[in-house]
């Protein structure tokens, strides 16, 4: 019986994506960026982690809610057809339990922050539910998961100064940017599969363009966050930042130019270095400079 309970958390853990942390990450760096520049680099400590722990919560949510939809789709698919759900180690309804026990916590959460920040809540968890359906419908679903993971910044803005100031919006579209570079890259993973089993993403999208796309959203990222450096009169660390952020960015050129599975991967993972070199240009930036 202790064996078959491991079994059963091991699957769990597996849905949630705790063996897979990069798209946790991936979602956390733009939030802590949006911390950092709503506090002035002193944020609240109890904001601090209300959102650090409720990205780690609401990403596992989502997760399980994606595998709930993909479900019939996932076994077909090389990257996917091992997930808990796609092998049917767990029940659907198992999924969906985690799912909402995993959003309730960071509800609750939110509920400890202002009344701005729990009406923003609600749009972040109307977008993390219907995501996973938006590949049936929409032929760029990667734009959609740019707002959904970008909600956490007007959201930080909104916890730290009880409003939402422009510059909020304008990091959120950088965001959504970055996404549509990153999650094309690992679009370009699946599309063989995808286009197979009917599913829309960019990459099936912009075809043999896909790569100058690519390197299209990650210039626009990066013009806005300089826009954003300069509306918020940020320092000489913070460029630097978004310079390191640039160059991990060029790097991924080489890796997505053949279209290779494993070399379009490890570009998408490479992202995290990019916005973790972007949160620590600020980190120094408001540590040495000031706000």
């Amino acid at each position: 019986m202790l064996n078959s309970l491991q079994l059963r958390l091991s699957s769990y853990a597996r849905l949630i994506r705790m063996d897979k942390p990069i798209g946790a990450c991936l979602l956390l760096w733009p939030t802590l960026w949006a911390i950092w520049m709503s506090s002035g680099g002193a944020p609240n400590a109890h904001i601090f982690w209300v959102f650090v722990m409720g990205t780690f919560l609401m990403r596992s949510a989502g997760c399980a809610i994606n595998d709930y939809a993909d479900r019939d789709y996932d076994p077909h698919v090389k990257r996917t057809a091992n997930r808990p759900l796609a092998t049917k180690e767990i029940a659907p309804w198992e999924a969906l339990v985690v799912a909402t026990l995993l959003a309730l916590i960071a509800f609750g959460l939110v509920l400890t922050l202002n009344a701005l920040t729990i009406k923003l809540s609600f749009i972040a968890l109307l977008l993390a539910i219907s995501y996973p359906f938006a590949k049936r419908f929409i032929s760029m679903p990667q734009a959609y998961l740019g707002v959904t993971f970008g909600v956490g910044i007007p959201m930080a803005w909104a916890s730290a100064v009880d409003h939402v100031p422009f510059v909020a919006y304008v990091t959120m579209l950088a965001n959504v940017f970055w996404v549509l570079a990153y999650d094309t890259e690992y679009a370009m993973v699946d599309r063989d599969d995808d286009m197979g089993i009917g599913i829309k993403t960019s990459a099936i999208l912009f075809g043999k363009y896909d790569v100058a796309m690519v390197l299209a959203f990650q210039t626009t990222f990066l013009c806005l966050l300089l826009a954003v450096g300069i509306m918020s009169a940020l320092g000489f660390f913070y460029y630097m930042g978004l310079a390191g952020a640039a160059v991990s960015i060029a790097f991924q050129y080489p890796m997505i130019k053949y279209r290779e599975r494993e070399g379009c991967f490890r570009a998408f993972r490479h992202n995290n270095l990019a916005g973790g070199m972007i949160f620590f240009g600020l980190l120094l930036d408001k540590a040495f400079v000031g706000s």
